[in-house]
């Protein structure tokens, strides 16, 4: 059989349409969340509890959009922890971090489906997703404060911020980075990228696990034009 082509335009799926759903529902609860508990932290920034009608309203609404967000990144977590494992080439792209920083990833590092600062930016948020939740749930009025004593609530408030300030820290990188690294928002928003795309950053996630399965596409589509000629 004559060697496979496969055009660099050619579409592959990066995000299936559950790990898509699951990521939009996070960044909507993520704003929801944050922009209110912002607005709760620093009085000056109190005008933002109107995006959500009241302050009584956004008081009500935050831990429960707060619940929501930790089950849709639960949700990515359990599809996406197997590519966020750390290994060897890790280590290459640290030593490199300059020529990563100036575009040249591809040339120093053999990512797979996530490099480093993706891998490090996904441990960072299941850290703070956690404690969040707990201090979260320590510090509720409504349903749990009472059953904690005044220093445990006054710590869990610290950490709660501090976690708050690494997640909303977190994600403003994760946002600078899909704009940075053309296509990677169209990845998340349509589920696909270009061949070409996947050479490029992800190299050793297209040839392992993507490029196996791409070959026998083009030989099923080769077969059937043959049959129709």
């Amino acid at each position: 059989m004559s060697k496979i082509k496969i055009s660099n335009d050619r579409k592959i799926v990066r995000h299936k349409v559950p790990a898509r759903l699951s990521h939009w529902l996070l960044v909507i609860c993520f704003f929801m969340t944050g922009l209110s508990g912002l607005a709760f932290f620093f009085p000056d920034f109190a005008w933002l509890t109107e995006i959500l009608g009241t302050p009584q309203i956004a008081r009500f609404v935050h831990p429960f959009t707060g619940l929501v967000m930790f089950v849709a990144f639960i949700n990515l977590s359990l599809i996406y922890w197997k590519h966020n494992i750390p290994d060897k080439n890790d280590w290459v792209w640290l030593k490199n971090i300059k020529e990563v920083l100036k575009g040249n990833e591809h040339a120093v590092a053999d990512n797979g489906k996530y490099n480093l600062g993706q891998k490090l930016l996904f441990w960072t948020l299941i850290l703070a997703m956690f404690t969040l939740l707990i201090t979260g749930i320590i510090m509720w009025r409504q349903y749990f404060s009472h059953n904690f004593p005044i220093p445990v609530i006054r710590i869990a408030i610290l950490l709660h911020s501090v976690s708050a300030f690494l997640l909303f820290t977190g994600i403003m990188v994760h946002i600078y980075m899909a704009f940075w690294v053309k296509g990677s928002i169209r990845g998340m928003v349509e589920g696909w990228v270009t061949v070409r795309w996947a050479k490029k950053h992800h190299p050793r996630w297209f040839r392992e696990e993507v490029l196996p399965d791409l070959k026998k596409e083009v030989i099923a589509e080769e077969a059937e034009k043959e049959k129709h000629h």
